[in-house]
């Protein structure tokens, strides 16, 4: 279990690091499909996600076997939780926001 927390922590971090970090700034495609890969924390996540089982062999802190189906299980883990983390963290802490909900008076009359 530590082993898949690390490995999800390692994931958000990296994806984080890859889309927003300055570092990357030089080197970051900004057009086309690629670019848009580049934006896109759940996308960025699932390639993060794979190339992380890669390096699983060269670690001691988590360890998979490298094969197809842990490359699509780990890419989709690293791809749902960097997009959570993401839309749930930001630059200033916990994001918070308020939405209202506006509904249809046409619906609100028939249910009434």
């Amino acid at each position: 279990m530590t082993e898949l927390i690390i490995f999800i922590l390692s994931a958000y971090g990296l994806t984080q690091g890859i889309i927003y970090g300055s570092i990357f700034n030089g080197i970051r495609p900004t057009k086309g499909k690629l670019g848009e890969l580049f934006k896109c924390p759940m996308c960025m996540g699932f390639h993060v996600g794979w190339f992380l089982v890669l390096l699983s062999p060269f670690t001691e802190l988590f360890s998979f076997d490298v094969s197809l189906i842990n490359f699509l299980l780990l890419g989709a883990l690293s791809s749902g939780t960097s997009y959570i983390f993401n839309m749930v963290f930001g630059d200033n802490g916990i994001k918070h926001s308020q939405t209202m909900e506006i509904t249809n008076n046409e619906d609100h009359e028939e249910t009434a």
